[in-house]
Formats: C-alpha cells, structure tokens, sequence
C-alpha cells in the first residue's frame, strides 16, 4: 500500500512545477530501464480507463496508471478505506494476453479475446483480469508491462540498488520538495532496514550537507548514496589484488580468478570480464578492473555461488526415463489446504511454469455427463477436467521441452472415463502417447530426450502391453484394483479396508496407458518377479521412509528398471509437505509435493531442480544406476559415491534485506543467517551465525564453519536468513538452496528468495566458500 500523508496545498505555480518534476523523475527511472521515450511506456505513465472483471455480474470501469517510480501501479478503488490502491512491478508473476485466466474463460464472451489480459501476482495474491476499450490498447497495456518487467529483470545489480534506493527516498520525502532533512534522512533508515542512533544519523548528515542549508539535495544526496553503499569487505578483497597503481590489471584479476575463485581460466577469461563490466572506459582499454567494476562482476553470475554452467541443460538426457530424478507435483489442482481449499488450473499453470514434470489429476464424475477435478470427499472446489488438458496442453512445454506426465487418479464412471479419454487425445493430439516408441514392444523406457514434447499418462491399464502389440481383442470394459492413493484418501488414517476394492476401467482410457503403468506394491521380490518394467507403483511416505530406512539398497535397486512415485500422506489435510531428500538418496524419482504449500521442503525441492537447466529432469548420480552397485545411504561402506569433503562456508556480510512485518513501521531486523546440509544422514548438518542487531540494511558476521561431507553428489546446501527473536520463533527472512555439486568456490553472492519462491531483487549474502578433498 502507498503512504498516505496529508499533501500541503499547493499553488497553480507550484503544481505546475511538481508536475514537471513528477515528469522528470518519470523520465529519470525509464531511463535507467532502458527505455526511455518508449511509446509503450509513455502510454501506461498516461493511464487510462479498464474493466475489472470478477464475475458475471461484477464489471466496473477502474482507471489505472503506471506511477513516476516506473514500478509502481496505481489503481482507483471505490472501497471505503482504500480509496487508492497500488501494487508493484515485482509483485507481478506474468501478464497473459486473452482470455487465459480461469476467471476470463469463465465470465467472458469469446468475442472479447482480444481486449482481454491478466496480470497474475507471485504468491496467493488474486489475478487481476481486465478488459481494455481496444485491441491496440489491450496490447499496449501488455507490451508496456512485458517490458518493464524484463528490463528490471535485466538490470545489473548496482542499477537495482539504486531503483530501490531512489524508491525509498522518495517515499521518506514526505513533502515532495526533492530534498532531505535530518527527519526525512532517519525515516529513510529505517525504511531500508536499519536503525541507527541520533548520533550516527547526524554525523553523516553533516559530512554530507557541504552547504550547509538543513536539508540534502542532488549531489549531496548522491554523496550520502555512496556513503551508505559502501562495502568496507569488498574494498578489502580489492585492495589484495589490485597491484597495478591502485587498480586490477588483467594479470591481478586472473590472479584473484586463480587464487580466490579456484577457477580454471586463462588470460583471456580475464580479459572478457573487464571487457563485459568495466564501467569505466580508460580502465578498460587499459585492460583494467576499477572497484566498481570489479563489484559488478561479483554480483553478476560469474560472481554467484551458482555455476553458471549449470543454468543450461549440461547432463546426458538420453538415458532411460528412470534415471532421472523428476520434479513432481501432488494434488496439483488445489491452490490451497485438502479439505476447503479452491481447486484451480491455475495451479496447474503455477506448478508446470515452475518445470514441474509430473502433475496429478483427481478425476471424478461431475454434472452434465463432463468430468471435473477435485479432492474427493471434501469441500474444495471443482474444476472440469477438459479446462485442464487444455491448460496443460497450454503451458507443458513453455518452461521445459521435457515430457510431462499425467497421473490420473480415476473415480469416474466408465462412460466418463471414455470422455477423459476422448478429451485427452483430442486436445493433446500428436503430443500424447498412446503406443511405445517405435512400435516394437520395449525392454526398457525411452529417454526425456526421446520424449521431449510428449505427454505420459500414468494409470490403470487392463493388461499388460505386449496385448497392445499383438491387437489381442478384448472387452470394452473389465474390472481392476483401485489406485492405491485413492483407497488411502478413502480411508484416511482409518483402518483400510482398501486394497481390494475395485473399480471398473474403459478401454479407451485403459488403451493410452503405456509407459506408466500403475500396479499395487507387494515388496521388491514380487515386482522384480512379476512386473515389467513400465508397471509402477505409488507409495504413501510411511510406507515409503519405512522401506529407505530397513531395505535401502533393495529399494535403489529396484528404482534401477522401475519408477517409484511417492505421494504425503492423506492425514496431511493441511497440505503439508514431508522431507523428500530420504527419498532421493534410494534413487526414487516420481517423489511428488505439494507445490501450493510453501514450505522449507518445496524450498529443498526447487533447489534440487535449479540446475540441468531447471528442466524438470536430474540425472541421478552413477552409483544409483549401477546394478553392481551396494549403496546404502544409512550404513555408508566404500565405494564410488564415497568422494570425501570438507566444506569451508565464510558467512560475510548481507545487503539490503527486506523487512518482514512492512505495517510495523519500527520493525527493523535482527538477521542471522544458518547454513545447512541436506544429504544422506551423516552428512546433514546445520550451523548460524550471532545475530545482527537492527540492521538489514549491510550486516556483517565474518563467521567460518566447516562441514564434513560423504557423499557430495547427493547433497544439498541451503543458506536461510532469519529475523533473530528472543520470545517467538524466527521470521524467515530469505532462503536459497542448491546442489553441492552446482556451487562455485571463492567470494560468492548468495540471491535470496522468499518463502515461496521468488527472487528478492536487491538482497543477498556475500560468503566465502571452499569445497576441497578432505586430508
């Protein structure tokens, strides 16, 4: 929400000059986005009149208008106490042109497409959909907000600061005159975090006011921004290495590359990062790096504790399907909690724009002979299964190109389940796959490579796939086992009377089942006796945990020709999420989460993902595709998974961290920051740091750890930064995770992201890191 504060009364002159400084200011912050005179900015700087839709009935005519700041919207509202309303750029996820939101599709003509666009929000914030008064309207309103939303994406880290930075000076210049009194200055702490004594707000008002007039204004302000900046740290690890009259030469920063970074480069290497971000042009032909050019290679992905190598697809992606760890959705239909919670394709959306491989379908008989979606036995709300497909047909391959499978969890008469599968192969057409690959009956399941485009279905088949082949005829329809998850829901929690109901399957729908087949688990003897190889079974997590923990090695074998899926437990009516490391380290690959709950295991999940190019796709480590191979993560013996480490963690400093309660206008943080290992059991570990006293603005801790690591390629390190508090339990400030084997050495930024994911533009923490053989 803006601030209200009580304009003084401004005169015709006045305001005339307050509107030309509004306009100056505009031109400031478009500049420094790149787009200066874009036409497309232009227009939402002018504003102008949508309709805000959120029913049938609900249409009303809103004026909205892109604020001077370039990253502020503003919209009328004729609700009592907020009569204004904003929002930010960075609050926004994306902006869909058409009718693509549930809400458009549902309260709109589709002669409208073309007027109609949504903004959808990060988080649990609704969708706002809106109508334009035209096509070139609606597709300015697009166009402008796409721009801005890349071009603040794209900004360097010192341009991000200083939008930030600006932002909140202007929102401490209570009276608008562009300049800064000592009162203004000491609200501005504390709106950027930090709080500071009388004293210390008064001695860097003075070394800045050189006039002497009470207040600060232009270059004074600018001389108070680099005051503020400044990282004491940085200035040190540059004073090391710049040998050649004050300033790196391309020689001292190869040394620093060398040294510092264990990074394997050559002169050239050197000379390309002095070339991509030396801002000052005498350095560069010099073949020099200035501090602040050498401050914009650390904080860009040269800098990150992330190897950029890894940001693309790098791994072997022609092994067989079940080599691959795979990210995994459970219940993907619900935006919230199991029992009341609304169910949604916008989920959907959410999820397999997040690179999720494996979405789940609850489908059930609906009204009107179509079939919808929904938590059976519950309040929550009902979606048709047809908008489905056709969202997920959508959005599948806009992140990834890698198969996406559909696991059908089926309730629906036969008569509606032929409908599930005439819609399935109507709208996905040549992408579903409905005969094996080459049409020869396989031995083993072909690569994502193989699969790219190409949507599986999981589920119940009446026989096995060789019948397929030989076009054995049988029955329209026949009688199978329910699907394990469902009898579980069924009974949730109460004694199961589950395992041998039955259900009837239609052909139809049985006939597009091919590569995952789903068959009740009986124990590892069994299957590997009476399975093929695409039949696969889905475990509830204890039963799961039971087995990694007393059969692990039998486990990872069978995970060797099979896929396991994993799903949490119908007592989890909060939608709540169990750790899925245990689960990886016995090379499960389908373990499914509840990606609506943002939690510290869908955190763990998105770090595992992050690298291969975040395709929804891991290959597992060797020692977990080898059939020689007696690993097991809970008794650790030799072999090639043992690669011993010792990890070196330097927690330095944080910049610009967020306030967490933004209403409390007081609430300055106390930040910690704890490093933690997820892997197998001997190599979990945890350490923090003291924590900071109100300060979230440039913290320092300067504190070392050392972790003991096993088994490296199954780890996982998460950074979390916490605001310390002595009576309650901490507020989770910011958190980033990602493979130990994806981390660079040497001086590193670490980005943070909130609870649910997204990134928090200026913030981060710098460390040092280490990862060395152990001796």
């Amino acid at each position: 929400m803006s601030c209200f504060h009580k304009r003084p009364k401004r005169t015709k002159s006045e305001e005339l000059a307050f509107q030309e400084q509004v306009k100056k200011v505009a031109q400031e912050n478009g500049k420094r986005l790149g787009l200066e005179g874009d036409p497309d900015l232009q227009f939402l700087l002018v504003g102008g009149k949508l309709v805000k839709i959120r029913s049938s009935s609900w249409k009303k005519n809103r004026f909205f208008v892109l604020q001077e700041d370039c990253k502020t919207l503003w919209h009328e509202s004729h609700k009592t106490f907020r009569r204004n309303q904003t929002f930010s750029i960075d609050d926004i996820d994306s902006v869909r042109k058409g009718r693509q939101s549930e809400g458009l599709n549902k309260h709109t003509d589709p002669s409208v497409e073309d007027l109609c666009f949504s903004i959808i929000f990060k988080g649990r914030k609704k969708n706002l959909d809106l109508m334009a008064g035209s096509e070139p309207d609606a597709k300015q309103w697009v166009n402008g907000l796409d721009k801005i939303m890349s071009n603040m994406r794209n900004l360097n880290h010192k341009q991000k600061s200083e939008h930030w930075i600006i932002n909140c000076m202007r929102k401490a210049d209570k009276n608008e005159d562009n300049k800064m009194t000592l009162k203004e200055l000491k609200h501005f702490l504390r709106q950027i975090n930090v709080e500071v004594d009388d004293t210390y707000a008064e001695d860097i008002f003075k070394k800045c006011d050189t006039s002497n007039s009470g207040s600060l204004e232009g270059s004074e302000i600018r001389h108070f921004y680099d005051l503020l900046t400044h990282r004491e740290e940085v200035d040190v690890i540059y004073g090391n290495y710049a040998q050649t009259e004050g300033q790196m030469s391309s020689r001292d920063l190869l040394n620093f590359l060398l040294n510092e970074q264990r990074e394997q480069v050559s002169m050239e290497d050197a000379h390309k990062l002095i070339e991509k971000y030396e801002v000052d042009e005498t350095a560069k032909q010099k073949k020099r790096m200035t501090k602040d050019g050498f401050l914009m290679y650390l904080h860009q992905e040269e800098g990150s504790i992330f190897n950029p190598a890894h940001k693309q697809v790098y791994q072997d992606m022609h092994q067989p399907l079940n080599h691959y760890y795979i990210s995994s959705s459970h219940n993907t239909y619900l935006m919230q909690d199991q029992l009341k919670g609304p169910s949604s394709t916008e989920a959907y959306i959410k999820a397999l724009m997040k690179s999720c491989r494996c979405v789940e379908l609850d489908c059930w008989d609906g009204a009107d002979g179509e079939p919808v979606i929904y938590h059976g036995y519950t309040l929550t709300s009902k979606v048709l299964f047809r908008d489905v497909i056709k969202a997920v047909k959508e959005y599948a391959f806009k992140t990834s190109d890698y198969p996406v499978i559909l696991s059908l969890e089926n309730h629906c008469s036969v008569d509606q389940q032929k409908l599930m599968a005439h819609h399935m192969i109507s709208i996905l057409g040549d992408a579903l796959v409905t005969k094996p690959i080459g049409n020869t009956l396989p031995s083993n399941f072909p690569s994502p490579e193989e699969l790219k485009g190409k949507f599986i279905i999981k589920g119940k088949r009446l026989n096995k796939l060789d019948a397929a082949l030989n076009n054995n005829s049988m029955l329209d329809e026949d009688t199978v086992s329910e699907e394990d998850e469902a009898a579980d829901c069924k009974d949730n929690g109460q004694k199961a009377k589950s395992k041998k109901s039955k259900i009837k399957l239609a052909k139809a729908l049985s006939d597009i089942v091919v590569y995952c087949k789903s068959v009740h688990f009986n124990g590892f003897e069994h299957a590997k006796d009476s399975h093929a190889f695409y039949e696969m079974s889905s475990l509830k997590e204890s039963k799961a945990f039971n087995l990694a923990d007393t059969s692990a090695t039998a486990f990872m074998h069978h995970n060797m020709d099979k896929l396991t899926r994993i799903y949490p437990a119908g007592s989890r009516t909060d939608s709540s999420n169990y750790n899925p490391v245990p689960m990886w380290n016995v090379g499960c690959q389908i373990v499914a989460l509840n990606f609506q709950t943002p939690s510290k295991e869908m955190q763990i999940n998105q770090g595992r993902f992050l690298q291969n190019g975040f395709c929804g796709y891991i290959l597992k480590p060797e020692f977990q595709r080898d059939l020689s191979t007696q690993f097991d993560p809970n008794n650790l013996s030799k072999g090639p998974w043992l690669k011993r480490k010792s990890f070196h963690v330097m927690v330095i400093s944080a910049q610009q961290l967020p306030k967490i309660n933004k209403d409390k206008h007081k609430s300055i943080v106390d930040p910690l920051v704890r490093v933690e290992i997820y892997g197998v059991p001997e190599d979990n570990a945890s350490k923090e740091t003291h924590y900071i006293d109100n300060n979230g603005f440039n913290p320092q801790w300067n504190e070392s750890f050392q972790f003991d690591i096993q088994v490296p390629e199954l780890a996982m390190v998460r950074f979390v930064v916490e605001d310390y508090d002595s009576t309650s339990q901490n507020d989770l400030v910011g958190h980033y995770c990602l493979p130990l084997t994806s981390v660079q050495n040497g001086y590193r930024h670490v980005p943070l992201l909130t609870k649910r994911g997204d990134v928090i533009c200026s913030a981060g923490v710098f460390v040092h890191l280490m990862l060395v053989d152990a001796q």
